[in-house]
């Protein structure tokens, strides 16, 4: 698989996060890339560093939020927005590298929720 840097999603992410006033998020740490010839059906994914990565070689948690250009470039603007959104809801208020899962006890990431930010956005 190739990858490439991804500076319009990044400047896409960044206004997302300031917009959204996720302030739990630092947009410094977070990296944008698109995947070519990727073989998963995901529109886009997030992955995040696990926490060993700090304590032992003392690097920050980061993210990279990875999009598929064979899926993600054919939405519509839209679209493409909600999959950002929906990555960053992925990331816990501890910025920790961890990742949140779709259902846990106090959140939920789907359409209805991801339908609740974009109205912030208006």
């Amino acid at each position: 698989m190739k990858y490439q840097q991804a500076p319009e999603i990044k400047q896409t992410v960044s206004q997302l996060i300031n917009q959204l006033k996720l302030k739990h998020i630092n947009p410094k740490r977070i990296f944008c890339i698109r995947s070519f010839d990727a073989k998963t059906h995901a529109v886009a994914r997030i992955w995040g560093m696990a926490k060993i990565f700090k304590e032992v070689a003392g690097i920050e948690p980061c993210y990279i939020i990875e999009v598929n250009t064979k899926r993600f470039d054919k939405l519509p603007e839209q679209e493409k927005i909600k999959t950002l959104i929906h990555e960053l809801m992925h990331i816990p208020k501890t910025f920790s590298g961890a990742l949140l899962s779709h259902r846990g006890k106090y959140h939920r990431i789907n359409d209805k929720e991801i339908e609740k930010l974009i109205k912030k956005l208006k």
